[in-house]
């Protein structure tokens, strides 16, 4: 095989490597967007918790309708958090996925680095007589 032809093979590899490196920072960006989304929920839960604690719990008459709001408040917050573990879930497999493709272009790569070493060095072989 041409030697230019391994290097055009080579230049593919990497520019493949480059897409599927982004495609894992962008990732790693919504996994970080999760993880900050579901503390933001997490705070938004607590303050309402603390709001209808202070509005109805000290009054004998209100307590089941705090206890019936609390229901509902935990029901909520648990929906949500789950939508974003679910989320999550998937950008991990998806990363994961992208992680195994990467290094199966990392080892193709570096075969075929090889072979274009061994092609190059037998191109200056002199008299035909290869060196190994």
């Amino acid at each position: 095989m041409a030697i230019s032809s391994m290097q055009e093979t080579l230049l593919m590899y990497t520019k493949q490597k480059s897409m599927i490196n982004e495609k894992i920072s962008n990732i790693q960006f919504n996994l970080l967007s999760a993880s900050r989304e579901a503390k933001e929920l997490q705070d938004k839960y607590n303050q309402k918790e603390q709001y209808y604690y202070y509005q109805y719990y000290g009054q004998d008459d209100l307590r089941d309708e705090y206890q019936e709001i609390c229901e509902q408040l935990l029901k909520e917050h648990e929906f949500d958090l789950a939508n974003i573990n679910s989320w999550e879930q998937e950008l991990e497999t998806d990363k994961n996925n992208y992680e195994t493709r990467l290094n199966e272009i990392t080892q193709y790569e570096a075969s075929w680095q090889k072979l274009l070493a061994t092609n190059i060095k037998n191109d200056f072989s002199y008299g035909g007589v290869q060196q190994g």
